[in-house]
């Protein structure tokens, strides 16, 4: 894609709806960074698969300082929405292992203490990850690239 097309469409204003959605995102995931580094650093422990050759409490800070840095970006970076957007969409795909490992091994953490809940997690992963598409308006940009 030309640079000029790439600039056009990530310049693009979103909707209020979508705005609020980004804003809101963003507050999420510094929420969940912060978390990581402070109150549910053990809890985020938990869903580190075993598989995972590195020591999980790294893999929590790290993952922290990501979910921080991604929130943050989504907050004050509006005019890089759609970049951002596709990034944090990938990190939702990225850490979706984490969610599955825990239902396949029964691992409690967070109050999902059954399959059930554990399930029911699951399915709210792909839903992050299109909210991080609609709210930045990333996957919009990318279907007006496709007509061009």
């Amino acid at each position: 894609m030309p640079t000029d097309l790439a600039h056009r469409l990530a310049d693009q204003p979103t909707s209020a709806p979508r705005t609020v959605g980004r804003l809101a995102l963003g507050a999420f995931l510094l929420f969940a960074g912060i978390t990581h580094l402070t109150v549910a650093r053990d809890e985020f422990q938990a869903q580190v698969p075993a598989w995972v050759p590195i020591d999980a409490d790294t893999v929590v800070l790290v993952s922290g300082v990501v979910e921080i840095s991604l929130g943050g970006a989504l907050l004050v970076l509006p005019h890089k929405k759609v970049p951002v957007g596709w990034v944090v969409a990938a990190f939702f795909v990225a850490i979706f292992p984490g969610n599955i490992s825990q239902y396949v091994t029964h691992t409690d953490a967070f109050g999902l203490d059954t399959d059930q809940k554990r399930a029911v997690r699951l399915v709210f992963q792909p839903l992050l990850v299109l909210w991080a598409l609609w709210s930045t308006g990333a996957w919009r940009a990318w279907r007006r690239m496709g007509r061009r």
